[in-house]
């Protein structure tokens, strides 16, 4: 039979989804018989990815997305299913990439009206009033499949609004009778489902921006995201090349610039203090971020213009947010970056100043490279300065690296210094556990490229170690996993401290915080997924430990290396 379920599998594999993350679950038989029939048949529809948890099943997705813009789908099991998707969903939302989820829902007839009618006592249980509003505020679109007349509209449409900016993810719900309903073949001209152009910047606005960066003396780019499109950055570089601005990172979630580059000047996170080149800016032009500084600590001068360019320059979905700007644009960067690069073509510059600029910020950027060699120098205990450079000593050009270091984040980015876009990606969100099931996406999508997932320890367990490298021995995405395990939670300690810097929890030695008695954690991945498991707490044993996990990887063996820090 030719039936919704058949319809919704071909449907997703026109929109170019190959990988189908699924938790399978008793509202699933029509499309478990869908793919056993395509089998038979050799009719192509997505690859069934077994996850034995939800959170993974999605993080797997958006790692692929994130490394290729081209959206996967996860199947979960009804409410229940939904729920355990977890904060999976916040990352997706709040990174905006492209994702669809489908939901079975609970049968609707009891007594065999129609084929899938209840049969299990589950079916009543799991019966609720609003399973769609379970995620609706972290979903660009929901709806449910009432028929599978026209399923594959529905699927177009929710392909298209999942990736139109601002990307999101896509939920869709359907019942076992209305997926093993039998229909007619619809065939749809995918041409016409087209995601929503790149939006450009204005014309006036645009000759106001250039106008402003042309006269700028202490002009400086600040960005967080705007290297998910390589485009971008190629763009970001001709600018910053052609008028000497410097450029600071603030919160990265992808490689925004080669670290390598004269004008690169850092990135900076939750430091308590005033970044000195936003503070002399007289014009700062944010692309591409949420949160380009933290106005209680860091901002700019109240007499610099700030002009603001971003996909989603409003953040609806974040009730308190305001960045006060001259102008603000809704714009895709690389469309906007062109235009500016294009109209800075005829514009006569003050090559003196310029020329004084590039010489002023380059040799921040040396000094400040000089500072980070500085910290490597290894001492009586491994420190995450050293550890990451450790790393870079293994990485290549084939390399990704999936990086949730949390309050290591700006260590792994510093000593790193990643150059090429797309070579590290972070989960853009604040839901822990992304990056085990992200490296399993990202190998899937580059089965070629070396994958690497550095984590604190805290974040290591909640990416349900158990389950990811169950998966990455099944589905043969072998990666390095490196733990800077400083034995506990140290982001909520810090978090503490800095509101609290005098009080009680400043003279505790226990502030629930700590993971003692310690997991094992490498040897979680080795009974669950054979993974060659390495614990390494001195300086000079770390390399040997590198180069042992790196080589098994390469061979097709993942590897957890368990680096003990100094402890919180």
């Amino acid at each position: 039979m030719y039936t919704t379920g058949t319809a919704f599998l071909e449907a997703l594999h026109e929109r170019g989804v190959r990988h189908l993350f699924a938790n399978l679950g008793s509202d699933h038989p029509a499309i478990v018989e869908s793919m056993e029939e395509a089998k038979a048949a050799s009719r192509e529809v997505p690859a069934l990815i077994t996850c034995p948890n939800e959170m993974v099943a999605l993080s797997a997705a958006q790692g692929y997305a994130q490394v290729t813009g081209q959206p996967q789908a996860v199947l979960v099991h009804v409410e229940c299913g939904t729920q355990a998707l977890a904060g999976a969903v916040h990352n997706v939302a709040k990174a905006r990439v492209p994702v669809l989820i489908f939901a079975g829902a609970s049968p609707f007839t009891q007594e065999g009206e129609l084929r899938g009618s209840r049969n299990e006592f589950i079916q009543w249980i799991q019966d609720v009033h609003d399973q769609r509003g379970i995620v609706r505020g972290y979903t660009r679109y929901d709806n449910e499949i009432r028929t599978g007349r026209n399923v594959k509209q529905l699927v177009y449409r929710a392909m298209q609004i999942a990736c139109s900016d601002p990307k999101g993810a896509a939920y869709l719900t359907g019942a076992r009778e209305v997926m093993e309903e039998e229909v007619p073949r619809v065939e749809l001209d995918a041409g016409q489902w087209q995601a929503i152009a790149p939006c450009a910047l204005p014309e006036q606005g645009l000759q106001a921006l250039i106008a402003d960066l042309a006269a700028a003396r202490h002009p400086v780019v600040v960005t967080s995201f705007l290297g998910r499109s390589a485009a971008a950055v190629a763009e970001l570089v001709k600018l910053v090349e052609r008028l000497a601005i410097p450029v600071i990172e603030s919160v990265p979630s992808y490689v925004n610039i080669p670290a390598d580059h004269p004008m690169y000047l850092g990135n900076q996170w939750n430091a308590p203090r005033q970044n000195e080149t936003l503070a002399a800016a007289d014009l700062v032009l944010v692309i591409d971020s949420d949160v380009p500084w933290i106005p209680l600590v860091n901002r700019p001068s109240e007499d610099a213009r700030v002009y603001y360019i971003d996909v989603d320059p409003l953040k609806e979905q974040m009730p308190l947010w305001y960045i006060p700007s001259r102008q603000v644009f809704r714009a895709d960067a690389a469309t906007a970056l062109a235009q500016i690069n294009a109209g800075l073509a005829g514009v006569a510059l003050d090559a003196d100043l310029v020329a004084a600029r590039r010489e002023r910020v380059t040799a921040l950027h040396r000094r400040r490279d000089e500072l980070l060699r500085a910290r490597e120098v290894a001492g009586e205990t491994i420190t995450p300065a050293y550890l990451a450079a450790c790393v870079r000593d293994f990485i290549d050009d084939d390399t990704i690296v999936c990086n949730e270091g949390i309050s290591n984040y700006e260590a792994i980015i510093d000593h790193l210094g990643m150059r090429r876009p797309g070579s590290m990606i972070a989960s853009g969100g604040g839901s822990l556990g992304w990056n085990g099931g992200a490296a399993i996406g990202v190998k899937l999508a580059h089965p070629d490229k070396t994958v690497v997932a550095m984590c604190g320890d805290g974040s290591y367990m909640f990416t349900v170690p158990s389950s990811v490298h169950w998966m990455a021995r099944r589905y043969a995405t072998p990666f390095v996993q490196i733990v800077f395990n400083n034995g506990g939670w140290k982001s909520p300690k810090l978090s503490t401290l800095a509101v609290h810097p005098d009080g009680y929890a400043s003279r505790s030695s226990d502030l629930g915080v700590s993971f003692d008695p310690p997991a094992d954690y490498a040897g979680i991945a080795a009974a669950a997924g054979g993974a060659l498991a390495l614990r390494v707490s001195r300086p000079e044993a770390l390399r040997d430990a590198l180069a042992q996990a790196f080589a098994a990887v390469r061979g097709g063996r993942s590897a957890v290396l368990d680096v003990q820090l100094d402890p919180l």
